[in-house]
């Protein structure tokens, strides 16, 4: 990568949701999102939930998402590497989209460096012990036995099912940034000040929350939610000056 290139960071598309033709209205945001940041674009961090639902059978992969599919493979084709994580509602990955569009996919939290920074990145979900709900869907929706038998209900009945818990979860959520729970509730702010507690990081780079965040846990070390794409639009850009966390409208602006 080259040293004058930026790192993106983005999260929380929830392509799919929630209906076809708002899907499409965002799709069309993001893929403008990414034509402007190409030029400039050493590395892609999508950091989960970026398809409302993914589910992947032997021969069958989900409909859908053709332009972005085809953008990331344009970014990976130049020689832009594109790191994809799964999140609670795309946790389901197979080999996919690694085989089709050449993109590496993550579950566990990462570890980079860049610009002499150290960064730990993940989607968010079920970190420490602070959101006991999440944990407990996450061990089981990673049960491997369980996705086993998931491939045999009928492919209809299964995404529909799965669109429909999406939609009720939905309506007994806001998404709003006026949702921060504070820095003694926010869970992903007290996982961050427990790692310190240990292992120095100068930026935790998260989504998951849909509350675009750019705070300071304590003195060279930055707690970063990239926000969300149904509401808010927003994502982080690193390089060799620093992190900014931005808002993308067509024409960007800084997140205060």
């Amino acid at each position: 990568m080259e040293p004058s290139k930026n790192i993106y960071f983005a999260s929380d598309f929830h392509l799919g949701y929630p209906d076809e033709e708002k899907s499409r209205e965002r799709e069309k945001l993001i893929l403008a999102w990414l034509d402007e940041i190409k030029p400039s674009c050493g590395e892609l961090y999508l950091l989960g939930d970026i398809f409302d639902f993914w589910f992947e059978y032997k021969y069958v992969a989900p409909k859908g998402y053709v332009r972005l599919l085809a953008k990331l493979a344009e970014f990976v084709d130049s020689g832009i590497p594109v790191n994809i994580f799964s999140g609670n509602h795309d946790l389901w990955y197979g080999d996919y989209l690694q085989k089709e569009i050449g993109a590496t996919i993550y579950n566990d939290p990462l570890e980079r460096e860049y610009f002499g920074k150290k960064l730990l990145i993940h989607h968010g979900h079920a970190l420490g012990n602070y959101d006991r709900g999440m944990n407990f869907l996450h061990v089981i929706f990673s049960c491997k036995f369980l996705q086993w038998l998931f491939r045999f209900v009928p492919v209809n009945w299964a995404f529909g099912f799965a669109h429909a818990w999406s939609s009720h979860n939905r309506k007994v959520k806001v998404y709003e940034s006026a949702n921060y729970l504070g820095d003694d509730k926010e869970f992903l702010l007290l996982y961050a000040k427990e790692i310190l507690k240990t292992k120095k990081y100068d930026f935790f780079i998260f989504g998951h929350r849909h509350v675009a965040v750019d705070k300071e846990i304590e003195p060279g070390s930055r707690y970063i939610n990239t926000g969300n794409w149904i509401m808010n639009t927003t994502y982080a850009v690193l390089n060799e000056n620093g992190l900014e966390l931005k808002s993308y409208r067509g024409d960007d602006e800084v997140v205060h």
